[in-house]
């Protein structure tokens, strides 16, 4: 059992605006390989951070397509786990809960969680790369790149490539819910990767109780005013069953 403090349990019973951040360690829960992690097979001779930009794309778009249907296909076996849906428990039970993700694989709408902000997009959608239309549904070929039915330029995985922004509306409506919060919940995420990183400490400096839940110690873990350490499976579970029982 975890060492919860009484006046934190009080602070999370009341409070009515939340809002919380996920990265990779909550996908890795669910069996997901973080985006750095080796690659299998045909794959393991690429470099990552090579594929996921516009330049790859521009010179060899259907090898850098390719290689987003393989990420698509390893998602689809995976499942939410008991944080993924912690996290739809506390957004039921808070009258304002916003959940901000670095996670693109879409598992936090899989769960259920409705209020939601994907920094950096979603591989399960795709997007034109002339006009910028989106689709969910796609023609399959295995010989070329889907073209978009409104102006025929190539199809791209709806993820932010190394190089480019983040989707602006996305960022200034997270970064609002971050400073109307008054707590804060940094779960999974190094702490370290901007603009998201920001979030946390933009929250904290207009008032909001700051909370880590991380397997280890992060560059923010000093500056929080809760952290547990371990897995956020584990721990957001029994925050929740602490907060409001069954």
């Amino acid at each position: 059992m975890m060492n919860i403090p009484p006046e934190l349990l009080a602070i999370l019973r009341k409070v009515e605006r939340v809002a919380s951040l996920t990265g990779a360690g909550v996908s890795q829960e669910s069996g997901l390989r973080t985006f750095r992690d080796s690659q299998d097979g045909l794959w393991s001779k690429y470099d990552p951070t090579e594929l996921a930009t516009p330049e790859a794309f521009a010179r060899d778009p259907k090898l850098v397509w390719d290689w987003y249907a393989w990420r698509r296909e390893a998602i689809k076996g995976a499942r939410p786990n008991a944080g993924h849906y912690a996290l739809v428990q506390m957004e039921s039970k808070i009258l304002d809960f916003t959940l901000i993700t670095q996670n693109v694989d879409g598992l936090h709408r899989f769960a259920g969680s409705e209020n939601i902000y994907e920094l950096h997009g979603n591989i399960n959608r795709v997007r034109c790369s002339i006009c910028r239309t989106f689709a969910e549904v796609w023609e399959e070929d295995t010989e070329v790149v889907p073209q978009c039915k409104q102006c025929g330029g190539l199809l791209r995985p709806d993820v932010v490539w190394f190089g480019e922004a983040l989707p602006q509306g996305e960022l200034e409506a997270a970064a609002r819910a971050s400073k109307a919060s008054q707590v804060f919940l940094s779960i999974g995420t190094s702490g370290v990767v901007q603009p998201a990183a920001s979030l946390a400490r933009a929250a904290q400096a207009n008032g909001a109780i700051l909370i880590e839940i991380n397997a280890e110690a992060t560059p923010l873990t000093p500056q929080v005013d809760y952290f547990f350490q371990g897995k956020s499976g584990e721990v957001l579970p029994e925050l929740v069953q602490a907060i409001w029982g069954k």
